[in-house]
């Protein structure tokens, strides 16, 4: 198992991190199977999606913040309830499958940490699952 150290620079922001899962994948010597990766926070999350495009990122953005905006009457009194509910929405963790060593993405496909508390230091964990 490795973590991921991710800083985060914006309370609301999706950071492609695909360069680091996968130099992680190399450094564990993971040639075919999956990756766990998994946020260790519960305002972060992970996500797959568009990275050629940082519209789509932003566009997810404006969503998330029209479907669950921030200081919105919650109940949660540490003034995150937004966060939480966010990261519900996109999910703590990711299954991705590796193959001859590479990280097996689509050719737009980007792995993103999706901050909803920042600015923070971020620990995602990737687990290896080593094909038998």
């Amino acid at each position: 198992m490795r973590t991921i150290e991710i800083r985060t620079n914006e309370r609301e922001e999706m950071l492609d991190i695909t360069g680091q899962v996968e130099r992680a994948i190399s450094e564990e010597g993971l040639e075919d199977g999956a990756c766990v990766l998994w946020s260790l926070h519960t305002t972060a999350g992970l996500t797959v999606n568009e990275s050629a495009d940082r519209d789509v990122a932003r566009d997810i953005g404006s969503w998330l913040a029209d479907a669950a905006p921030q200081g919105s009457g919650y109940r949660h009194r540490e003034g995150n309830a937004d966060s939480h509910i966010k990261t519900s929405l996109m999910g703590p963790g990711l299954t991705l499958v590796v193959s001859g060593g590479q990280l097996q993405l689509g050719r737009w496909q980007g792995v993103f940490l999706c901050e909803f508390d920042g600015p923070r230091t971020r620990r995602v964990v990737l687990q290896p699952v080593h094909a038998t």
